[in-house]
């Protein structure tokens, strides 16, 4: 260890009474005794704007009622005086200069990486390519990793290099570790935190379900530096969560409306952050977080270094990246920009009517069922309650995942699935982004999703990191308007089209985007051959508020 690192070991040591772990906040719960530093006052007299502070006002009901943050004016002159800071710490290793622009456009094709911009970093091969120093390097092969993902071989040496950075890969593709070992580095080579700092990175996050994850992942990486984290979300009680930020921490990881709130109080402030993280961007803006995500962004400097990793590239992410990030910025991709699924997910469609769905996931189930996990989505949250008491009164052992669970059922719920104890979780759409969990055997889809977008991140819970994966959805006639989108996908991914769908398509009077569709009510008329011959029964009852599950083993 150099003299510099003993001693910011030793500082960081003193500075938090000798906490080791790294984690300062799981699930909720804080781990810091005693008086934590007071939080910084809403006016910075060194630097003349404001970051955070109370701003409330009396509304018309008598109650107080919290306005927007008010954004800080980042005129050229207050850029100026904002103190430098250092994030270029890239340096080429000579096995990477040795390779022929042949050799570089092979390796792109091979692990289809397509990149945008000027001046791009060559892809590195191997962890040792990319000039991580020792520290990062050793808990790298602590973890048994044997090679990067195709996002980190060319995510590391442009985060390191200090560019801005656009990330569109499909979930499951290491984009965490791709943006988190850079942070690591980058803390190290910053000024160390005084009372009263906000953090040096913040990463946003959609859902407390990948904001816990991403902690964890941070955690690991960076305990052996003594960095600090911090996870700030809603549902669970301030307290803890306020006492980690009062005290200081380096890695801040957040869901937008949480963190506005501690902004606003004048917990915390972002006057420190060089290091912005937007995590699944296209995800938070299909939950609405847009107009917390610029109250955000206009607290931080902006000379920061920012990085977006995203699964999709629609018009919205591309509108905010260009707002968000500088103009000289890069963008990776991992295959086709296109929506498309994991193609080491083997995909099986079954096309049926509402009533059969109980009997066919059943007989799946026993199929199936035989150690692995299983995760079942359905489309509300009351069907998954439903769908879970039904499943355990035949002694299938299954528990369900959703919104209006408490955090502490979520993440009761979430332990017992991981460690196998529980190997069956129903869940709806608020666990299928970002939800990392290993070895995911299956994915049942019991309702299928709304958008083709939904359906993709929800398979995409297995076949994670280049392991193999399997998933099985349930289709029914009345989302036939997705029907040709989800053949599409199906065949771009190399999998089977079954004909009850191909021709489900081909029998709509509007080519599966049409709007009559009373004719495919009762599927037994549609279905006409195989085992879908006999099915029909109770047709078009899936819009009943009452639903009734009939699950039963085979004897």
């Amino acid at each position: 260890m150099t003299d510099v690192r003993r001693r910011r070991f030793q500082e960081r040591t003193e500075f938090r009474n000798g906490s080791q772990d790294g984690n300062s906040n799981v699930n909720g719960g804080g781990m810091y005794s005693g008086q934590g530093f007071p939080s910084q006052r809403k006016w910075d007299t060194r630097n003349n704007y404001v970051s955070g502070g109370q701003n409330k006002t009396r509304g018309l009901n008598g109650k107080n009622n919290p306005q927007t943050l008010t954004p800080v004016e980042w005129t050229p002159e207050l850029v100026e005086r904002l103190p430098k800071f250092e994030k270029n710490f890239y340096m080429e290793h000579p096995q990477v200069s040795k390779r022929s622009e042949a050799e570089v456009r092979a390796f792109c094709e091979e692990q289809e990486i397509t990149t945008e911009g000027e001046n791009v970093p060559r892809p590195v091969v191997s962890f040792e390519e990319a000039s991580f120093p020792d520290y990062v390097l050793e808990q790298i092969r602590r973890c048994g990793f044997k090679a990067p993902t195709a996002i980190q071989a060319q995510a590391w040496p442009i985060a390191l290099k200090g560019r801005d950075l656009i990330a569109v890969a499909e979930t499951g593709s290491g984009k965490t570790c791709g943006y988190l070992l850079p942070a690591i580095v980058h803390i190290n080579a910053q000024p160390y935190l005084s009372p009263g700092d906000g953090p040096i990175v913040l990463i946003l996050a959609p859902t407390r379900e990948l904001a816990v994850q991403i902690q964890q992942e941070a955690t690991r990486f960076g305990s052996s530096s003594r960095i600090k984290n911090t996870c700030v979300y809603g549902g669970v009680s301030r307290g803890p969560q306020a006492r980690d930020l009062s005290r200081g921490v380096e890695i801040v990881i957040a869901t937008p409306g949480r963190l506005i709130d501690f902004l606003e109080s004048g917990r915390t402030n972002l006057k420190r952050v060089t290091y912005l993280v937007l995590d699944e961007a296209d995800r938070m803006l299909d939950m609405g977080f847009e107009p917390q995500l610029r109250q955000i962004i206009s607290q931080i400097r902006p000379d920061r270094q920012t990085l977006m990793f995203t699964a999709t590239w629609p018009k919205e992410v591309r509108q905010i990246a260009q707002e968000f990030l500088r103009r000289d910025h890069i963008r990776v991709s991992i295959g086709t920009l296109d929506l498309t699924a994991n193609k080491n997910i083997d995909q099986t469609i079954e096309v049926c009517e509402e009533s059969d769905k109980p009997l066919r996931l059943s007989k799946l189930l026993e199929k199936v069922m035989n150690g692995g996990r299983i995760l079942i989505f359905t489309e509300t949250k009351k069907k998954a309650d439903e769908l879970t008491r039904s499943l355990r009164g035949n002694g299938w052992p299954a528990l369900a995942v959703h919104g209006d669970k408490s955090q502490q059922e979520r993440d009761w719920v979430l332990s017992q699935f991981r460690s196998g104890k529980q190997p069956l979780m129903v869940a709806t759409d608020v666990a299928a982004r970002g939800l990392d969990i290993k070895d995911v055997k299956y994915v049942i889809n019991y309702d299928f999703p709304n958008t083709i977008e939904d359906y993709v991140h929800r398979i995409g819970r297995t076949g994670r990191a280049g392991a193999l994966g399997k998933s099985h959805t349930f289709f029914t006639p009345d989302k036939f308007r997705v029907a040709k989108e989800l053949v599409n996908l199906l065949r771009e991914a190399g999998q089977d089209v079954p004909p009850e769908l191909a021709r489900l398509i081909k029998q709509s009077s509007f080519g599966g985007n049409g709007r009559n569709f009373s004719r495919y009510r009762n599927y037994s008329s549609y279905a006409r051959s195989g085992s879908f011959s006999n099915y029909g029964r109770n047709a078009g009852s899936s819009s009943s508020s009452s639903i009734s599950y009939g699950f039963g083993r085979s004897r």
